[in-house]
């Protein structure tokens, strides 16, 4: 579908953003940009003023009138107007969701992934197997209070005896909606068919229930479309019509509005399948940490016999697979205290290029807590603050690692076969060495006052291994792109890669213990005034300036027991962008390891710092 004109509106929390795009010039750009603050709170209750304050002021950076007697021009009206309207919407704190299933470890977890995956915040998990006892579990459900409901359990034809707990759980919490009182809380039922009947008698006088294909029809098998497609739809009919302003938002939009964490993940997996990479990003918010992951799987999965009748194999399985993880109590305003209760006031420190009083940093970080948007005013509050934003993004990494797995709970029959890689049973479905791009998206991030230190934060929290490409999100413009790509996936891919990602540069980063010295890898660099070999040292961290040109070819060659990403001692030929910083070469170990002493600490984290050029006000002894 082709439009000449564009208006796409994320309505955040805080702030509502504004966004023009057009191909006036054959091709697809971000023309202007405006924000304003979101007004879905009192005393103003409607998310419309905002959006309007914002697109006033966008017709003035613009010199295009966009809104007549209120309303929205469109179709165009000769030089007026937009061919198409898009939004967003994160405000009053996103959809806000309560998950459960029969087993933790499987059905409650598919729907965790379910709901994950269609942009919601998990509230809570339940199960027939959690340690509370229904008591403590419907008082929880009361206290939520969510926007929705997803429940999981059985496969297709199985017992309904626990799906039925489940329901009588929700029934008897009668849970009320957080937004509005005029409508009943919606439902999903993506379970055992066979247990419908029962889902509707426990909840018809409590919620309005809707049925999808189940998440776990066998055990090997995970079907998260369908519920993901109608927490969309329920979002949009429900949820999002109690707001307040939301009926006319809803008017204008020609398509759906989807939950600002759903269109950075759909971007996200935009941006794998038309550039073919594996993509890891991260959105460090203020209250929240979102991970995305889109990764292209090339394996052998087990395939049990059904009856004695037929037998047992293995299938290659070669597909793309997204996943997306909220942590929400790490963030860097509202909820900075749980960086420092998770991580620990040691983890924090070690980031730091001096000794600081630990009385000091937990002083700080009350005052952040206490003043949630307030900016440093001094370069040690700065790096306290990237300090922090480390540990958030490593924390929520790792429970994000903790949720892509394989699927749990089936059985295989172990044989020669093993000598395949099997990603079943809870193994980890990729590994750091096979992400080829990472992202880095958020206030911390995207508005560091250098780019140095957006990539310093991204390689210390990530750390990552083999030849990976790094960037970072501009100007925060992943929601609005990935609603456009709905509508035009090459409109979307264009601006994305042309506005919207700033290029930091390619990281080295050989993992292994070297035979003798240490020596990481060699690399050679290939470019058109000739070669040039650099080393990678065990330990250092450096950057190395290319020419501007359009790729330079590179050979790396890594020292036995060494892993550049074809295994221990196996080169690897590939090539690298010439914008950005550069290349890093990062002979960190992995995970990075800091010396004891104090002072040595300092010096080397100075050294890691100075390399890239990351804070070059830090003089000797501050």
């Amino acid at each position: 579908m082709s439009h000449t004109s564009i208006l796409a509106v994320d309505v955040g929390s805080t702030t509502t953003k504004a966004l023009l795009i057009d191909n006036s010039s054959g091709e697809y750009r971000l023309r202007w940009r405006a924000e304003a603050p979101t007004t879905v709170e009192r005393p103003l209750e409607n998310v419309m003023i905002g959006v309007h304050n914002a697109l006033q002021r966008l017709e003035a950076l613009a010199g295009r009138k966009l809104l007549h007697a209120g309303k929205l021009v469109m179709p165009p009206e000769g030089d007026q107007g937009v061919d198409h309207f898009l939004a967003t919407s994160s405000a009053g704190g996103g959809l806000q969701m309560v998950v459960g299933g029969i087993w933790q470890s499987m059905t409650a977890e598919s729907a965790k992934r379910a709901a994950l995956g269609a942009g919601a915040i998990v509230m809570d998990v339940f199960s027939a197997d959690d340690d509370r006892n229904p008591v403590e579990k419907i008082q929880r459900i009361q206290e939520l209070r969510p926007d929705m409901i997803l429940l999981s359990g059985g496969v297709d034809g199985g017992n309904t005896t626990h799906v039925a707990s489940l329901a009588e759980i929700v029934a008897l919490a009668k849970p009320e909606p957080r937004l509005g009182h005029s409508y009943t809380l919606p439902v999903v039922f993506a379970g055992n068919k066979a247990a419908r009947p029962i889902i509707d008698s426990f909840l018809e006088d409590v919620a309005m229930v809707r049925h999808v294909d189940n998440l776990r029809p066998t055990l090997e098998e995970e079907v998260l479309q369908p519920a993901r497609e109608q927490i969309h739809e329920l979002f949009m009919e429900h949820v999002m019509s109690q707001a307040p302003g939301y009926p006319e938002l809803l008017e204008w939009c020609q398509d759906v509005i989807l939950p600002t964490p759903g269109s950075v993940g759909r971007m996200v997996n935009t941006m794998g399948q038309t550039q073919n990479v594996n993509v890891l990003a991260a959105d460090i918010g203020g209250a929240t940490t979102d991970i995305f992951s889109s990764v292209f799987l090339d394996y052998q999965r087990f395939v049990p016999a059904k009856d004695l009748r037929e037998m047992s194999y293995f299938e290659r399985v070669q597909e793309r697979v997204f996943h997306r993880s909220v942590s929400a109590n790490l963030g860097m305003s509202y909820s900075v205290g749980n960086i420092l209760t998770e991580a620990g006031i040691e983890k924090i420190v070690r980031w730091l290029p001096f000794s600081v009083d630990e009385d000091e940093l937990r002083d700080w970080c009350a005052n952040k807590m206490i003043r949630p948007t307030t900016l440093p005013q001094s370069l040690w509050s700065l790096m306290v603050e990237q300090a922090f934003a480390r540990e958030a993004l490593r924390l929520a990494f790792e429970r994000h690692m903790e949720l892509t797995v394989g699927l749990k709970g089936i059985s295989i029959k172990r044989t020669v076969a093993d000598l395949f890689e099997q990603k079943a049973s809870g193994q980890a479905l990729f590994q750091m060495r096979d992400i080829e791009a990472i992202v880095g998206s958020g206030g911390v991030l995207s508005h560091a006052p250098r780019r140095a230190q957006a990539l310093s934060m991204l390689l210390d929290s990530f750390q990552p291994e083999g030849v990976t490409e790094l960037f970072v999100d501009s100007i925060f413009m992943m929601p609005q792109l990935g609603i456009l790509s709905t509508i035009n996936e090459a409109a979307a891919i264009e601006v994305f890669m042309k506005d919207c990602l700033t290029f930091l540069g390619t990281c080295i980063a050989p993992v292994g213990t070297p035979r003798f010295g240490p020596r990481l890898a060699t690399v050679d660099i290939q470019t058109a005034q000739g070669q040039q070999q650099v080393t990678i040292e065990s330990g250092e961290l450096t950057l190395v300036p290319l020419a501007s040109e359009q790729k330079v070819d590179l050979w790396i060659r890594p020292a036995a027991r060494v892993d550049v990403g074809a295994g221990p001692g196996r080169a690897v030929r590939t090539q690298a962008r010439t914008d950005g910083f550069g290349l890093i070469l990062d002979g960190r170990n992995r995970p990075i390891s800091f010396p004891n002493g104090e002072a040595e600490r300092v010096q080397r984290v100075k050294l890691w710092y100075d390399a890239l050029q990351v804070y070059p006000a830090i003089k000797e002894g501050t």
